[in-house]
């Protein structure tokens, strides 16, 4: 099961997470966004890049998910990094860096040349086997902890984490949300289950969507937000597609440009499974 897309899709619905890892939220987390950002001569796009409201500056995070071994990985992240600071400074006041890992056993071998930003308050690198028990930690972190559980431990930690969402204080809001995502995460874990059947496993209603995401859709919520994260959303699952199965040709990006958004979530969990072209196709023809 390939792990950055699931991370990707909880960013990009809760983009506070990151600070919830990293143990330090800024006064500003909820106007953060998770975006990818392009650097320009030479040029180079980085996936996961959570900037702060461009009214005010603030500091920049840049995100790793890597859960599998990557030599280079220091190399480019530093380097991206680092470029894209210099090339936008006056937008940020400062940068940090965050690698999440499965565990230590991922990271590249080669860390002396990095030491001193690895060792710094720059630099965070979460170990997820080393946060402790998922049901003990707060529920966002906990999922993160959800995502490398085997397949005999999840389901039961995923009803103690959606249990803990009525019984602790969240608004509506931010318990539909956290529903969303713990259930997106054991549809992808438990590929050989319809999500119907994990819905029910976990004591869900398949059948309705939550209630908060439904109104907020109905009536807007906070002017132009949920606007912009459906923008977002859909411009994510378009450079997961091209990552997962190669360039798309015009025909085809223009038929997933004008998906519903509730298609593009659908999308979202359906591409993890794609091999090639093809299955997008027969995808799209099954949902036209």
């Amino acid at each position: 099961m390939r792990r950055d897309p699931i991370f990707y899709q909880m960013f990009q619905r809760s983009p506070q997470l990151l600070f919830d890892l990293i143990g330090d939220r800024p006064d500003n987390a909820a106007d953060y966004r998770f975006d990818s950002v392009a650097v320009k001569e030479p040029k180079f796009e980085i996936d996961g890049v959570f900037l702060p409201p461009e009214s005010k500056p603030g500091t920049v995070y840049f995100c790793e998910v890597q859960f599998q071994k990557d030599e280079k990985l220091y190399e480019r992240l530093f380097g991206e990094s680092l470029l894209y600071f210099y090339r936008n400074s006056e937008r940020f006041s400062d940068w940090q860096a965050v690698v999440i890992y499965p565990n230590r056993s991922a990271e590249q071998s080669k860390l002396f040349p990095y030491r001193a930003l690895l060792n710094s308050e720059q630099v965070h690198r979460i170990y997820l086997d080393e946060l402790g028990d998922a049901r003990l930690l707060p529920v966002t972190v906990a999922a993160t902890v959800l995502t490398i559980l085997n397949e005999d431990e999840a389901p039961e930690v995923a009803q103690t984490l959606l249990a803990r969402t009525k019984q602790e204080e969240f608004t509506e809001w931010e318990r539909a949300n956290l529903i969303d995502i713990v259930t997106s995460i054991m549809v992808y874990k438990l590929s050989n289950l319809s999500r119907s059947e994990i819905r029910a496993m976990l004591g869900l209603d398949l059948t309705q969507e939550p209630r908060a995401i439904r109104e907020a859709k109905e009536e807007g919520r906070e002017e132009g937000r949920e606007e912009g994260r459906e923008e977002g959303e859909r411009s994510l699952i378009l450079r997961q597609l091209i990552r997962k199965i190669g360039g798309l040709d015009q025909s085809i990006h223009d038929r997933v440009s004008t998906l519903s958004f509730e298609q593009i979530e659908s999308l979202g969990e359906a591409l993890l499974d794609f091999a090639s072209v093809n299955d997008l196709e027969a995808w799209l023809a099954e949902k036209s």
